[in-house]
């Protein structure tokens, strides 16, 4: 994989270079003295060399992040920005010295108390002027929210929205340039922090990539909580063990992987895969390891089922097929989903001893009227971001085991329907791709290896990095037709087994030969 130092511009090099460093490194020293903007309180200012293997003392241990190696040199500054009389975030901005004239903001994961560090390294490492917050609480617990509502508030968009304020006037304060053009990297979470922008805030970005966004996220936050009463504890007949999660995936795999005229091990397109099940159940005498029984049929048949409502209205997709093995340690683990219990322990119900395993849809019909300053971010009318010019380009993994790539259709048809466009018409500033054999943000069986992380990099071409993509879509009015991921041998950081060109919904990849299915030039959007 090539090295992000070696692919970042190279400084002049000689005498130019020791003046440059001293001076930005002064710059740096001297700039918490002229950090003076209202709610602010600066807790330190420090340079950080390219190299170094930075030390998080303070992060909090469910972040799991306690140390971040930094590959170009930095301006630290770290921040806390009072939103409220009773609310705070921690905030930071990476300055850098390769910069680009680019401002940045990243997003957050899960219930959003950790401040992604991974991402401000990557992004600043980038050229980026780079801010990121700890959304206002602290650790990966929904506990804060409890009886605090502008804790609540800052979670669900104040944090983001007041980074953004911040960061951009420091970035016009240490760099007599300034910025031209601003920018949005997030998934999951940050996914739907980014489509909250898009939304409520159309003025702060003028490129937003958000990825596997949780919108939609009360219904999100029920349909996770549902799968425990469908599986039952391990003791349950109803349970299947990640074995036979295992064995339902090959099944589910041998029935629809062809479907995209490659068997690849992947399937392509989930919404056309609709497995009979049945196939899988035991034949009498047959040794129920390799087999289900009727019981655990129908416990998968309701696990790739959507989630309706009270009143029978549509929640929640259903999972997308394909998924199994990664979700069952997570979503079908014969526990709560955690994320969800606190959600409903926390701010639904306000009862730290809420029982998850209670869960009935009556109780998401509760959370859903709620909708806390509308959480939901589920709103499909986006026409003052498209008035501002600006762009956003959405990828979902299609083998997602925490949030449905189905979802993020729905959205589309949404935005669709409601602005009354046709696809042709939304491509002018909203593109959606679909990353098969793509994990929740990374990971996963396939080419999965798009830029948008530092531990998704394959170079800086923007047709195989999404955000700068982004970048020469805003700036040179080119816009993504498609997206090349990487097949990694072993993880992120390895070779590259292939590489697959991803494609712009609605289109989906189909195999038309003459190469084998690792040639990405086989392949052809329809």
């Amino acid at each position: 994989m090539p090295s992000l130092r070696l692919l970042l511009p190279i400084l002049t090099a000689g005498s130019a270079v020791l003046a440059g460093q001293d001076v930005f490194q002064d710059k740096c020293t001297s700039f918490a003295t002229k950090i003076k903007l209202p709610n602010v309180r600066v807790n330190f200012v420090d340079y950080v060399p390219g190299g170094t293997n930075l030390s998080l003392p303070d992060n909090p241990t469910s972040c799991h992040a306690n140390s971040q190696s930094v590959t170009e040199d930095i301006c630290r500054i770290a921040m806390a920005v009072a939103t409220s009389n009773s609310s705070e975030l921690t905030l930071e901005a990476w300055l850098p010295r390769n910069y680009t004239g680019r401002f940045l903001s990243i997003g957050n994961g899960g219930l959003s108390g950790c401040i992604q560090y991974g991402d401000l390294a990557y992004t600043s490492g980038l050229g980026f002027a780079t801010v990121g917050a700890n959304n206002g609480h602290n650790g990966t617990s929904g506990e804060p929210f409890y009886h605090h509502p502008e804790v609540l508030e800052d979670f669900v968009h104040r944090s983001v929205h007041t980074g953004v304020v911040i960061g951009k006037e420091l970035t016009k304060l240490f760099y007599d340039e300034g910025f031209k053009k601003s920018y949005y990297l997030g998934c999951s979470t940050g996914g739907r922090q980014g489509f909250k922008s898009v939304q409520k805030y159309p003025n702060d970005f003028d490129g937003v990539v958000a990825g596997a966004p949780a919108f939609n996220m009360i219904n999100l936050m029920s349909w996770s909580a549902h799968f425990y009463p469908i599986t039952g504890p391990p003791s349950s007949d109803t349970y299947l063990s990640p074995d036979l999660w295992n064995i339902t995936h090959k099944e589910i795999v041998r029935q629809c992987d062809g479907i995209d005229g490659a068997e690849d091990g992947i399937i392509e397109d989930p919404s056309l895969c609709y497995p009979v099940l049945e196939t899988i159940i035991c034949k009498p005498g047959q040794n129920s390891t390799d087999c289900l029984s009727g019981k655990q049929a129908n416990t998968v048949r309701q696990v790739l089922s959507p989630l309706y409502g009270v009143n029978g209205t549509l929640l929640y997709p259903r999972m997308q097929p394909g998924s199994e093995v990664m979700a069952a340690s997570m979503m079908y683990s014969g526990q709560p989903f955690a994320y969800s219990t606190d959600w409903y322990r926390y701010v639904v119900y306000e009862n730290p001893k809420w029982d998850g395993t209670k869960f009935t849809v009556s109780d998401a019909a509760v959370a859903l009227k709620q909708n806390p300053f509308n959480l939901q971010t589920w709103d499909a009318d986006i026409s003052a971001f498209r008035k501002a010019g600006g762009k956003v380009l959405t990828y979902h993994g299609l083998q997602d085991q925490l949030i449905s790539s189905e979802n993020s259709k729905l959205y589309y048809a949404r935005v669709a329907e409601t602005m009354n466009v046709p696809p042709e018409e939304l491509d002018e500033f909203y593109r959606f791709f679909q990353v098969s054999g793509m994990a929740h943000c990374s990971g996963g069986d396939g080419a999965y290896g798009i830029g948008n992380q530092l531990r998704t990099y394959n170079g800086v071409d923007p047709e195989s990095n999404v955000l700068m993509a982004m970048v020469q879509w805003v700036e040179k009015g080119i816009a993504p037709e498609t997206i090349r991921g990487a097949k990694f041998t072993d993880g992120p950081g390895s070779a590259v087994e292939y590489t697959r060109k991803h494609c712009r919904y609605p289109r989906r990849n189909v195999y038309r030969g003459p190469g084998d299915y690792t040639d990405e030039t086989a392949w052809q959007c329809v």
